[in-house]
């Protein structure tokens, strides 16, 4: 009964956290087998039913070895939002602790499991016509004229925003306008925590050269366990114009199968926007507070000891 947390005390929590194709889920499984845990899934794209190829969800095999949560959650039709993976993940906590095991949270959607962990506040609603303002003055002087402007304005949400990211610095820059506080004002002031946990966090912080390697034999494998049929299945279930299909691989292969570009030239552009989504994420979790960061993939065994260590303490 590992997982079981005291009566009165925080609630423990191990997160496995990192980018895409950096062995998450494979650790994930071990450490829930040793440490009595159950996975929570933490991650964007496994919640839609019916895309499991392209978004590497545990097999059959692996759910029947450890249960895993918040797989399968919604159909691609529906939308899905942070909100509404923290509240479910928040249950689980409570109730995996309950049955004196671990809830462990394996995934890369740190938008996600900073939901969780420091709760979300309640910002305005988009502003269309914000946002138009803001694309035509970054296609005049650049996304970088915008950014210091933040940075004149929010100079803390100014330093955690790339120069070039056009889509957070609008973002935060029209919760300003909208508002008359800066987005950082509003996540101190309106956060609302949740219930009390103990968290345990690790990231794989590799090098990016590994992770293209990485990368680029996943995709291979995905392709050859049909990816493309999938793919093709959705299309034909009616999803063709569903957001989720504007998932990484589902585009490129949605493209291809609209008859822009041949397979190969589909399968590197899958691969290229995989590892620039692997970039942002290792620059979304560096930001982030970590127990731990591991800079090179890790022994199962010594990680095991240090949450025996972790949760005896």
């Amino acid at each position: 009964m590992i997982g079981a947390g005291q009566p009165g005390l925080p609630l423990p929590v191990a997160a496995l956290l990192g980018p895409t194709a950096s062995g998450k889920s494979a650790l994930g499984l071990r450490l829930a087998e040793q440490l009595e845990g159950e996975i929570i899934c933490c991650d964007s794209m496994q919640v839609y039913r019916g895309m499991d190829i392209g978004t590497a969800k545990a097999t059959p095999a692996e759910r029947a070895a450890v249960p895993h949560h918040l797989l399968d959650v919604v159909s691609p039709a529906e939308q899905f939002h942070a909100a509404a993976w923290a509240a479910a993940a928040r249950t689980l906590v409570v109730d995996i602790n309950a049955r004196g095991r671990l809830p462990i949270i394996v995934g890369g959607t740190g938008l996600y499991f900073r939901a969780l962990v420091c709760g979300l506040f309640d910002a305005p609603r988009p502003a269309p016509e914000i946002r138009a303002r803001h694309q035509a003055e970054a296609a005049v002087a650049g996304p970088a004229a915008l950014h210091a402007r933040l940075q004149s304005i929010d100079p803390e949400s100014a330093t955690k925003i790339e120069p070039g990211d056009l889509v957070r610095i609008s973002r935060a820059l029209e919760v300003f306008e909208q508002t008359g506080k800066t987005i950082s004002e509003l996540r101190r002031t309106q956060a609302r925590p949740t219930p009390s946990m103990r968290v345990f966090s690790l990231a794989l912080d590799f090098d990016l050269s590994l992770l293209r390697r990485r990368i680029a034999t996943r995709v291979a494998g995905m392709m050859a366990a049909g990816f493309l049929d999938e793919v093709r299945g959705l299309r034909d279930s009616g999803y063709r114009g569903s957001r989720a299909m504007q998932g990484i691989g589902y585009k490129q292969l949605s493209e291809h199968l609209d008859g822009e570009g041949d397979l190969a030239r589909a399968v590197v552009s899958i691969e290229s926007a995989t590892a620039a989504y692997a970039r942002r994420q290792r620059t979304w979790f560096r930001r982030e507070a970590i127990s731990l960061r591991l800079h090179e993939p890790p022994g199962a065994e010594t990680i095991v000891q240090l949450l025996r260590d972790w949760l005896a303490a």
